[in-house]
């Protein structure tokens, strides 16, 4: 009898190229993650117009900015326990659905609580997709660069916000503010069709669950690029299999400490990200920059964000990413801190704020990375989706402190110092966190399903 071969799911992956299979996968997530980072702004864009259109006033908008943070938080926190359960595939095609259905309605919109609400259910969808290309992004990565490829793939969020930024800014004269959601809606939905065809489910996530060998010896086929692999092979990943309700296993099995601060540094991160992006444009405008220079600050803080998440990637792969991190949000402290400072040249200014994107956004990005790596397969989703939805519980909080901190006038260096606060705490979860330990009882999950089963 002839002995079956095992196969390391895992280590097959490590050990192998990282290939145009892999490549397509993390440019379709990069893709996603852009349509959200422009889905995420849209409403920021057309403000104005939707005000002037109904005449109402800007400032009336706030709960409408809210409702979109509050649905990516709910789908975070409720789609990524789903995924772990049904797969990462279905619920990322059914959030881009969703998202795209929602974002289109948007332009029927004739009031704030219409508004409001399905500003909410867009972010539902929105929210139920980022934890999940964040998982499939880091189960088909190498581990030498699962931090480079995270973080490239997550660039496409503040990516998307940029470029909506510009798009926006030409269409809305063109084609009334409408056109901005009709492009934001129409483009996820002509991607579900392909999706369904060409997006793979996670090789990892199917040996896990248990699925037939032949699908995964097709997958690991495609990954080695130069062999086809036996599909009577045993295929298993050497990992803890948790049952039952995954929310339950991340504060249990001696993951607690280690959960517990990965909420709190991105909420933290959050909340000075969404507190910078939200108010800086204007404090800058308070203190006399006109307001065509002001808006720049929001542009070159997730232009330093994206080049900081692909640097701190690389040299977290290379160094791992404890020490950056720390380094990154006292970095960030500063450099936020050194934004109240008075009397500044513009180019000075603007320096700074770039600086500033660069450590906060760039170790936020490089936060996904790291909280995709401190969870099993069978419990990942639900990992990330938590870990993303207590941070955007932060990323409300921020905009709201922010607002309270500007209506009682402490003036602009206590407020950027308050501002600056997140980003010391961030940094201390993290050396806590490189300390923390997680038990975790290594076990073979293994393929069972026969071949042509």
């Amino acid at each position: 009898m002839t002995k079956e071969k095992i196969v390391d799911v895992v280590a097959f992956i490590d050990q192998k190229q990282f290939g145009s299979f892999q490549i397509t996968i993390v440019v379709i997530c990069a893709l996603i993650a852009m349509l959200d980072g422009f889905d995420t702004q849209a409403m920021a864009f057309v403000a104005p117009a939707i005000a002037a259109k109904l005449d109402l006033t800007v400032s009336s908008f706030g709960p409408v900015f809210g409702a979109v943070l509050l649905g990516l938080m709910l789908g975070a926190l409720v789609m990524a326990p789903v995924a772990d359960r049904y797969g990462r595939k279905p619920i990322i095609i059914g959030s881009l659905a969703f998202f795209g259905i929602f974002s289109l309605s948007t332009m029927l919109a004739t009031s704030v609580p219409e508004l409001i609400l399905l500003r909410l259910l867009t972010g539902l969808g929105l929210g139920g997709a980022m934890p999940n290309i964040i998982s499939l992004t880091s189960e088909y990565s190498p581990a030498r660069l699962r931090a480079t490829m995270i973080s490239t793939m997550f660039c496409g969020f503040p990516l998307g916000a940029v470029l909506g930024g510009f798009l926006a800014a030409r269409m809305i004269p063109i084609f009334g503010w409408q056109s901005v959601f009709i492009l934001g809606g129409i483009i996820p939905l002509l991607m579900v069709p392909i999706l369904i065809f060409v997006l793979p489910e996670s090789v990892r996530y199917m040996t896990a669950r248990g699925d037939k060998r032949s699908t995964i010896s097709s997958i690991l086929s495609k990954i080695s690029g130069d062999s086809e692999i036996d599909p009577n092979s045993v295929f298993i990943v050497t990992e803890k299999k948790s049952k039952g309700f995954p929310v339950s296993h991340l504060l249990t099995e001696g993951r607690a400490m280690r959960t517990i601060l990965l909420w709190i540094t991105f909420f933290m991160n959050l909340l000075m990200l969404y507190f910078l992006a939200s108010w800086l444009p204007s404090v800058l405008r308070e203190a006399g920059i006109p307001i065509e220079k002001a808006i720049i600050s929001t542009v070159l803080l997730n232009l330093g964000g994206i080049f900081g998440a692909l640097v701190l990637a690389r040299i977290s792969d290379r160094v791992g990413p404890y020490k950056i991190l720390t380094a990154s949000y006292l970095g960030a402290a500063a450099f936020t801190y050194a934004l109240g400072i008075s009397g500044l040249a513009f180019p000075t200014l603007m320096a700074i704020v770039f600086i500033t994107g660069f450590c906060v956004i760039g170790a936020q990005i490089n936060m996904n990375a790291l909280v995709a790596e401190a969870y099993p397969t069978t419990i990942r989703s639900t990992g990330v989706g938590w870990a993303l939805g207590i941070g955007r519980i932060g990323s409300i909080v921020g905009p709201v402190v922010g607002g309270f901190l500007l209506s009682a006038n402490i003036g602009t260096p206590s407020l950027f110092m308050v501002a600056a606060l997140p980003g010391v705490v961030a940094a201390v979860a993290v050396v806590a966190l490189s300390r923390a330990k997680t038990l975790v009882v290594e076990t073979a999950v293994v393929s069972q399903g026969e071949v042509g089963h």
